[in-house]
C-alpha cells in the first residue's frame, strides 16, 4: 500500500495525467512509496473514494483543474467523513487562487499554489517525516521550479498510456502575452526546458511505438531554435501514423520554420491556433497584441502550402464584443479556411485580471465551473445563449467536415442575412433547429442530413435539385450506397461526385487524423 497516493479525475479517459506524472517523477527517495490513480469526471465520487480508501494511503495529493473540482469536492468530503485523518494536498490551476473562497480548499489539509512538482515532495517529506508542531502551513506558495533541475516524467507514461491515451509533452513553460482571460499571462517568464534531455526523452517515447504527440506549450513558435529543432526532429523521424499536435501564436511564421512546416505530410502536424478575438477595441481592452494581418497572411500560407490542420479558437462574451462584432469576427476567420473553428463562451478563471471589466461592461459569471460569462452590457443572456448552441451545432455541421459541399449553401442563400453573412446564417439555422425542439448533441449522422434537407428546401428557398447535389456529394462521402427518401428523385450515379470523395472526416484535436479536408468557406 502507498503512503502517498497521487489522484485526479481527467475529462476523459484518454487524457493522462500530465502533472500527476510530473509530481511523480520529482518524489525523489519518495517515490517508491507513491502511486498513481487516475480516474475521470464520469465516475461516481463515492465510488472514486472506494479505490483511493482501498489503497490506504496517509497522504493523498489531488490535482484541481475547472473541469473536475465539483466531482473533487464530492469525493474529498466523502474521505474525510470516512477517515478524518487522511491528509489531503490539493494543487492544480483552479486552487492556485482566492483560495479563501473555496468550499474544496476548506475540506483539505494543505494546498500548494503555483507549480508544485518540487514543493510538493517538500510537503511530503515535512508530513511524513516531520513533527506535528512542524507541519507545513495550510496555503504552500511554491516558487517557480528551475526546469533545469525537474526530472522529466516521460517514462513514467505505461504501456496503456502508450497504446490507448494522449501522451502529452512540453518543450517550454510560460507565455509572454498577457491576454487578461487567460491564466498563462501570469506565467512570466517564458522558460524552455534543456533540449538535449527533452529530445532525448522525445526518442524513447518513439522507440516505445508512441506516434500521437501533444505539446501543451502555451506558444511552440515564440522561440525559433527551439521550435526549429523540435520540428527538425521529428520531421528526420517520420514514418506512418507520426501526428504531433502544437499550439502557436498567430502571427509568427518566419521562414525558417515554413520551410520546415512544408516538408511535414497531410495530416502529420496539427496547429491550435488562439484567435480569440479580431475586434481591435476588444483587443486593446483585454491586452491582447496581435498583428491580424501577418495572421491572415499565416493562415493563407499554411492552407496553401502546408497539410496543416487548423483549429482555431474564438471566444464570445469578451468585454466591449456584440453579436455582430463576433459575427463578423468568425466570418473573417471561416474566409480564411482553418479545418476547424471552435466558438467557446468566455470563462472567467481564478486568479485572471478579466474581472477589472465587471463593472463597466457588465459581466455577469456563472458562480459555478466552468465559470462562463452569463451576460455583459452588449451580450444579453439570451443572445449569449444563441451563441452557445451555434457553437455545438457548428461542431456538427462544420467542424465534422460532413457537409463541406452543402453547408455554404446556407450562407449562399442568405437565410438570415442579406449580405450573406456565414455567421448570421448559421445562426438563423441554428435557431431553426432550437425552436424544433433538436438538442445540441446525440444527433445520429442520417438525422443531421435530413434536418439540413428539410431546412434547405422549406426555409431557404434553393431548388430542391441544387441541393440534392450537394447534400448528395456530402452524403456519399466514405461509400454509403443507401438511398435516403431525400435523395431518391435523382440516380445516385447521375449526381456529380465531390472533388475529393475519399478525404477523411474531421480530425479529432487530441488524435491522429488522416489528411485535412478542404475549409467550408467558398
Amino acid at each position: 500500500m502507498p503512503d502517498i497516493l497521487l489522484a485526479t479525475l481527467n475529462a476523459k479517459f484518454i487524457h493522462a495525467a500530465f502533472g500527476l506524472r510530473y509530481l511523480l517523477a520529482n518524489l525523489g527517495e519518495l517515490q517508491p512509496r507513491a502511486a498513481i490513480a487516475e480516474f475521470d469526471i464520469n465516475q461516481k465520487p463515492v465510488e472514486i473514494a472506494e479505490v483511493i480508501l482501498a489503497r490506504d494511503p496517509r497522504i493523498v495529493g489531488l490535482g484541481v483543474y475547472i473541469w473536475n473540482v465539483r466531482a473533487t469536492t464530492e469525493v474529498i468530503g466523502i474521505l474525510k467523513r470516512v477517515r478524518p485523518d487522511l491528509v489531503i494536498v490539493l494543487g492544480g490551476p483552479e486552487v492556485s487562487h482566492e483560495t479563501e473562497e473555496q468550499e474544496i480548499v476548506a475540506l483539505a489539509d494543505h494546498v500548494i499554489t503555483g507549480e508544485a512538482d518540487l514543493k510538493f515532495a517538500e510537503v511530503c517529506h515535512h508530513l511524513l517525516n516531520g513533527s506535528s508542531t512542524a507541519r507545513p502551513p495550510k496555503i504552500v506558495a511554491a516558487e517557480l521550479p528551475d526546469l533545469n533541475r525537474l526530472e522529466l516524467p516521460y517514462d513514467l507514461y505505461d504501456a496503456r498510456d502508450v497504446a490507448h491515451r494522449v501522451i502529452y509533452v512540453e518543450a517550454s513553460r510560460g507565455c509572454p502575452f498577457t491576454c487578461e482571460f487567460c491564466l498563462s499571462s501570469l506565467d512570466i517568464p517564458v522558460r524552455q526546458f534543456p533540449l538535449d534531455r527533452f529530445l532525448g526523452a522525445m526518442q524513447r517515447l518513439l522507440d516505445r511505438g508512441v506516434n500521437q504527440f501533444k505539446f501543451v506549450d502555451r506558444t511552440f513558435n515564440l522561440h525559433l531554435p527551439t521550435s526549429t529543432a523540435i520540428l527538425r526532429f521529428f520531421l528526420e523521424r517520420l514514418r506512418p501514423g507520426l501526428f504531433i499536435h502544437f499550439e502557436m501564436v498567430p502571427d509568427r511564421l518566419p521562414e525558417a520554420l515554413r520551410e520546415l512546416i512544408a516538408r511535414f505530410p497531410a495530416g502529420a502536424l496539427q496547429f491550435e491556433v488562439g484567435v480569440q478575438t479580431l475586434n481591435p477595441d476588444v483587443e486593446q481592452l483585454i491586452s491582447r497584441r496581435q498583428n491580424q494581418a501577418k495572421m491572415e497572411e499565416n493562415f493563407r500560407w499554411l492552407r496553401a502550402h502546408s497539410g496543416v490542420h487548423i483549429h482555431a479558437d474564438l471566444i464570445a462574451g469578451l468585454p466591449g464584443e456584440t453579436l455582430e462584432s463576433f459575427g463578423v469576427g468568425f466570418d473573417r476567420l471561416l474566409a480564411l479556411g482553418p479545418q476547424e473553428i471552435q466558438m467557446g463562451i468566455l470563462k472567467r478563471l481564478r486568479g485572471t485580471p478579466i474581472i477589472r471589466h465587471d463593472a463597466e461592461w457588465g459581466m455577469t459569471y456563472s458562480p459555478l465551473p466552468p465559470y462562463e460569462v452569463l451576460r455583459t452590457s452588449h451580450l444579453d443572456f439570451a443572445s449569449l445563449a444563441r451563441v452557445r448552441r451555434l457553437a455545438s451545432f457548428w461542431d456538427i455541421y462544420g467542424n465534422s467536415g460532413n457537409f463541406r459541399e452543402s453547408l455554404p449553401l446556407l450562407w449562399r442563400a442568405k437565410v438570415g442575412s442579406p449580405s450573406g453573412s456565414p455567421f448570421a446564417s448559421l445562426l438563423a439555422f441554428s435557431d431553426w433547429l432550437h425552436d424544433r425542439g433538436v438538442k445540441t448533441s446525440g444527433i445520429a449522422l442520417v438525422r443531421q442530413f435530413e434536418l439540413l434537407w428539410e431546412y434547405f428546401t422549406t426555409v431557404t428557398g434553393l431548388a430542391a435539385e441544387e441541393v440534392r447535389t450537394f447534400l448528395g456529394a456530402d452524403y456519399r462521402r466514405g461509400g454509403r450506397s443507401d438511398v435516403p427518401n431525400w435523395l431518391r428523385e435523382t440516380a445516385m450515379a447521375e449526381a456529380p461526385a465531390p472533388a475529393n470523395s475519399r478525404a477523411p472526416r474531421r480530425q479529432a484535436r487530441h488524435l491522429a487524423p488522416g489528411a485535412p479536408h478542404a475549409p467550408v468557406a467558398t
